[in-house]
């Protein structure tokens, strides 16, 4: 039996820096069943893929717990109908048990409900409801139910309020002592060498300066002990509590570098207040670092605060995007408008979407007609028109008429669940410049560990400095140290970078394509569908050989009725649009890129290229001039043999999309080369492409031969990006270097695709290009500052020219400029064709009732 892996996506919480990350990923790929297990920071997210067989959900959330970490989940109250006895509860628990994300289940007969715990985005009400169903009993609609980002929202805000209450209560504590102590020692040292200094210190506090004498009060060091004491106790204990685990799993992180600073000052305080008690401190020093201690993990904290807030807005696109779907809908059953949760459509429904509303899934229109703005997905800012059978996309805005909706595609079917699915799947992968940093990470802490000791002993033994100012020193380095601007420098930029490009309508697969997308040299344009419409059309039928005009169209328009192909659809079209009587050919066969071979009335018919029909032994040179001149005006000639004899020649053309010359240009703009692929004769092509300001062309491949070109390109030492739409492109868009597919093609292309489009606008190529070089270029100004800032300033500090308060101040701007960086990415205007009227889409969130 083949196993079959699920993935999961494991929501994260309490993670600090890359060692973080490394620990969790640690703890779950040890996990016997785990396949796979990719932990991002900047996120928050663990992606799994594992064996259910072998291990379950539970069993992955224990390990991340046991770790240290947590997971963010959510709970579900569901009133249940039908349940009788103790059978129908284990029925329920059972059936809810099974869905994928429930981490457990408790149902009470009494009180008839079900508290289902769950991870939010793997788990989905609708889904569980519905097993509860099939098991034979009901679930009371409650409509005030909680999204999945809605949970996950909550949990993070909930760590930021955390950490809010946290330098609140440092602030409180710390001002004071901070204030007291440094004043104290900068009057005292305005005083240093004096004699009145000296005589005062002797013990004698009834000197000339009463000022002076209360600051040198013997009791201080015991009120800044009362001062530090609450801040090392709770806003420290996450930082100990941290290290401990860490410690348990046999690893270090930021938090043990934190704890270990900030608690060698409190500890050699208080051992100093206890030989002042007792009257030693001759033996240990009589200066107390009290205020040291707590200035460290008050300002660290105001850093994370300060970082977690800046991290949530690099996640905003994505949370716009999730804000799109309105909640609610109103189907039309058996004449009656009902309001239902969105979650409840099912394929086939009819739903009532009234001016000014949001398209609540993906269908087609039953009945109306009306524009829709679709710019909020694709990128275009004009509305499209729709009528009945026309196509619509969930979450789009319906501007003026009344539509009825014939539902599609529902839930995670949906074009917008699935755009979200790709741009969390892209935020959550790494690049592979990340591994630099990935590498760096996993032995940071222990090089910072022995750099600190280094420092302790080399000023002890040394230095001769005294037991006090080296360890003053070796709390420098540990607090200096930052390991969460490494982890953070890539991951924060991917996610902006990724969410921008959605907001553009381009969509990156994973940040591997993110990355290589700035490296493209060359860019290779499959003409059919990517530079033209791909709707090509017939525009002249010369009959020859004695043959009607209207016979040759009606013999080669029923050939072609067996065909998928453009220009076999073409002359259908143009036949029918004559009102020509069309029937089924006796008998069809394709021959892939070249044409087709059927019998129409008991007669052969041959339909396709002059190469093709040459190929079949027939000659055309006493066509050629004609065919010539078609080519010269841009037509593709399909010759047309019956029995034998050239009948005539069939003249279609495709038009150029809006947009294609402008797109061309900025790519051009950009540096790169640009080259048109197509089946078509030279002269056909190289008209084309002087028409939309192509300078290079690979005319007449076949589609089986567009790998080769793709190839021959990066023969020549060029990295290619191959941009195309349909399911013969998807070879090719696998073998180019970044293969960027139209969204308005075929699923197959898209697949293969690393990068999607997803209007038909082949100005987003430039923009994918554009905004992937503007994110490299933010991720390596990150990498620099991380790198830079820890290798100038650990120095610094192990040269005793940095004191742990300052240390601690740097070490806490160092992450947040990194995600500050990263945010500069939303508002840098990224090139792609300057007729784009807006080239960043503002994501409106939907209202969540239907009818607003």
């Amino acid at each position: 039996m083949l196993r079959e892996d699920i993935r999961i996506e494991l929501p994260i919480t309490g993670m600090t820096c890359a060692s973080c990350v490394r620990n969790v990923e640690r703890a779950l790929q040890k996990t016997d069943g785990v396949e796979e297990a990719t932990v991002n920071l900047a996120t928050e997210r663990a992606s799994v893929s594992f064996d259910p067989a072998q291990v379950d959900v539970n069993r992955l959330v224990q390990r991340v717990e046991d770790a240290g970490y947590g997971v963010a989940t959510g709970t579900l109250e569901l009133p249940i109908t039908g349940m009788t006895c103790a059978s129908c509860v284990r029925n329920v628990e059972r059936a809810i048990q099974k869905q994928p994300g429930v981490l457990s289940v408790s149902v009470n007969l009494a009180t008839e409900k079900a508290s289902v715990s769950y991870l939010p985005g793997a788990a989905r009400r609708a889904d569980i409801v519905k097993a509860v169903e099939a098991a034979g009993y009901g679930v009371i609609d409650v409509s005030n139910t909680e999204a999945a980002e809605d949970v996950e929202r909550a949990a993070r805000q909930a760590e930021i309020d955390r950490q809010r209450r946290m330098v609140l209560i440092g602030a409180i504590f710390t001002i004071p002592l901070f204030i007291l102590s440094m004043g104290r020692d900068l009057y005292m040292a305005s005083f240093a060498g004096s004699d009145m200094a000296a005589h005062i210190m002797n013990g004698a506090m009834n000197g000339p300066n009463p000022l002076l004498n209360w600051l040198l009060w013997s009791g201080w060091p015991f009120v800044f002990f009362l001062l530090a004491t609450p801040v090392q106790v709770i806003v420290g204990r996450q930082y100990v509590v941290g290290a401990y685990k860490a410690a348990r799993n046999g690893t270090a992180n930021m938090d043990t570098l934190i704890a270990m600073g900030s608690m060698a000052a409190y500890i050699y305080s208080v051992v100093v207040l206890i030989a002042i008690l007792f009257g030693f401190s001759d033996a240990v020093g009589g200066h107390v670092y009290f205020e040291t201690s707590a200035v460290i993990l008050t300002l660290i904290t105001l850093g994370k605060l300060l970082e977690a807030r800046a991290k949530g807005h690099t996640s905003e696109a994505i949370k716009k995007l999730m804000g799109l779907a309105p909640k609610t809908a109103t189907l039309l059953r058996d004449g009656q408008e009902v309001e239902i949760a969105v979650d409840d459509i099912e394929v086939n429904d009819l739903l009532l979407v009234r001016p000014g509303e949001r398209l609540p899934v993906d269908g087609v229109v039953a009945e109306g007609q009306s524009s829709v703005d679709e710019s909020m997905l694709t990128g275009e800012s004009l509305p499209v028109t729709k009528k009945v059978g026309s196509a619509v996309i969930g979450a789009t805005v319906n501007k003026q008429g009344r539509l009825v909706v014939q539902a599609q595609r529902v839930g995670a079917q949906t074009a917008l669940a699935q755009i979200i699915r790709l741009v969390e799947q892209a935020q959550g992968s790494k690049a592979p410049i990340q591994r630099i940093a990935d590498q760096v990470s996993g032995i940071f802490v222990p090089v910072v560990l022995a750099l600190a000791a280094l420092t302790f002993v080399g000023w002890l033994l040394i230095g001769q400095v005294g037991f006090t100012a080296a360890m003053v020193n070796a709390v420098a380095v540990l607090v200096i140290a930052c390991p969460c601007a490494l982890g953070l420098a890539t991951p924060t930029a991917i996610m902006v970078g990724t969410g921008r490009g959605a907001e553009m309508g381009v969509l990156f697969k994973n940040s591997e394509a993110l990355e290589n997308a700035k490296r493209v040299q060359v860019v290779a344009l499959d003409k059919t569908g990517t530079i033209t419409r791909g709707e090509p059309s017939v525009t002249d039928v010369i009959p020859l050989n004695g043959f009607e005009a209207d016979e040759l169209l009606r013999l080669a328009a029923t050939a072609e009725r067996g065909s998928e192909h453009p220009l076999g659809e073409a002359v259908v079209r143009a036949a029918q649009d004559r009102g020509i009587s069309l029937d089924q050919p006796q008998s069809f066969e394709a021959i892939s890129g070249r044409g087709i071979q059927a019998v129409v009335d008991g007669r052969t018919v041959l339909v396709g290229s002059p190469r093709f029909i040459r190929e079949q032994g027939i000659a055309l040179d006493t066509s050629q001039s004609q065919i010539d001149a078609l080519q010269m005006k841009a037509r593709t000639v399909v010759p047309v043999v019956v029995d034998g004899a050239l009948g005539g020649l069939i003249g279609i053309a495709d038009t150029v999309k809006e947009g294609s010359r402008e797109a061309i240009a900025a790519l051009r703009e950009l540096g790169l080369e640009v080259v048109m692929i197509t089946g078509d004769n030279e002269k056909t092509a190289q008209s084309i492409a002087a028409e939309v300001g192509i300078e290079r062309t690979l005319a007449e491949v076949l589609p089986d031969q567009k790998v080769e070109a793709v190839r021959q390109l990066q023969s020549e030492g060029k990295r290619v990006a191959m941009v195309g739409d349909g399911i013969n492109d998807a070879p090719a868009l696998a073998q180019a270097d970044v293969g960027i597919a139209i969204g308005t093609g075929t699923d197959i292309a898209m697949e293969a695709s690393d990068v999607t489009l997803v209007s038909g606008d082949l100005r987003g190529v430039a923009r994918a290009v554009s905004l992937s070089r503007a994110t490299m270029r933010t991720i390596y100004q990150n990498l620099f500052w991380a790198f830079v800032y820890n290798i100038i300033l650990i120095p610094v500090a192990m040269a005793g020219a940095l004191v742990p308060m300052l240390a601690a101040a740097a070490m806490a701007f160092s992450s947040v400029f990194v995600v500050s960086n990263s945010l500069r990415l939303r508002g840098k205007k990224i090139e792609g064709g300057s007729s784009q009227p807006s080239e960043r889409v503002e994501l409106r969130p939907a209202s969540t009732g239907a009818g607003s």
